[in-house]
C-alpha cells in the first residue's frame, strides 16, 4: 500500500507530465485561457489515463512482452511483440478518445464547442503516450500501481493546466508589456511554475 501510495504523489507532483517531462504542452498552452475549458479538458485526460493505462500495461503483460505469449502456448515463448508496442498503445489510447468525444459532445455541449480540435487531439497527446511508455519501462508490479500512477499522472497534469488557465484569467487584467502577452508570459510562468515543483522533490522516498 505504501508503494502504491509512493507512485501516486510522485506521480503528482515530482514527476509531473507538465513540470517535469513537458510532455502535453501544446494543448496544455491552447486549451489553458479559461478555468472552465482547461478544467474540461483535464477531467478528460484523467478519464483517458485511467482506461488507457491499465488497458495497455494488460496489453504490455500478456501479449507484447518477451514471451508473454505463453500463457496461449507454451511453444511460443520465444514470441517477443514489443515492436508493435507503439502501434497498438496508439490504438488502446485513439479508440478511448473517440469514447470521450462522444460523451463529451452528448453530455457537455457547450464544452465541446469551445474545446474544439483539441478534444481529438488528446489522441495524440504526447501526455498520454508518455504515460503508457513510462509505465512500460517502469515494469509496475499489479494493476493497482498501474491505476495509481495514471490517476496521479492525470490529477498533476489537471493542477497544471487548471492553475496556469487560473493565471492567466488574472492576467488579462493585468499591464504586461505588449511583446510578452499571450503564449510569451505563459511560457514564462510555466517555467517558474516548473521550478516550484521542483521543491517537491523532498517527497521522493
Amino acid at each position: 500500500m505504501e508503494q502504491i501510495a509512493n507512485i501516486f504523489v510522485k506521480s503528482i507532483f515530482t514527476e509531473n507530465m507538465i513540470f517535469a517531462y513537458f510532455l502535453g504542452m501544446c494543448s496544455y498552452l491552447a486549451v489553458s485561457k479559461t478555468v472552465k475549458t482547461a478544467s474540461g479538458l483535464g477531467l478528460a485526460v484523467i478519464f483517458v489515463l485511467l482506461i488507457t493505462l491499465p488497458v495497455n500495461y494488460l496489453l504490455d503483460r500478456y501479449v507484447l512482452s518477451p514471451g508473454a505469449l505463453a500463457w496461449i502456448n507454451p511453444q511460443w515463448a520465444e514470441v517477443d511483440l514489443g515492436f508493435l508496442s507503439f502501434i497498438l498503445f496508439i490504438a488502446v489510447i485513439a479508440a478511448m478518445v473517440q469514447l470521450v468525444e462522444m460523451v463529451v459532445e452528448k453530455f457537455a455541449p457547450a464544452l465541446y464547442n469551445n474545446l474544439g480540435i483539441f478534444l481529438p487531439l488528446i489522441a495524440v497527446n504526447c501526455a498520454i503516450l508518455g504515460a503508457s511508455l513510462f509505465m512500460q519501462e517502469r515494469e509496475y508490479g499489479n494493476i493497482l500501481e498501474v491505476f495509481s500512477y495514471a490517476l496521479g499522472s492525470g490529477i498533476g497534469w489537471y493542477l497544471a493546466i487548471v492553475s496556469i488557465a487560473a493565471i492567466r484569467e488574472k492576467l488579462s487584467y493585468s499591464n504586461i508589456p505588449a511583446p510578452m502577452r499571450g503564449l510569451g508570459i505563459a511560457f514564462i510562468i510555466t517555467g517558474l511554475m516548473g521550478i516550484a515543483f521542483m521543491s517537491f522533490m523532498g517527497l521522493q522516498t
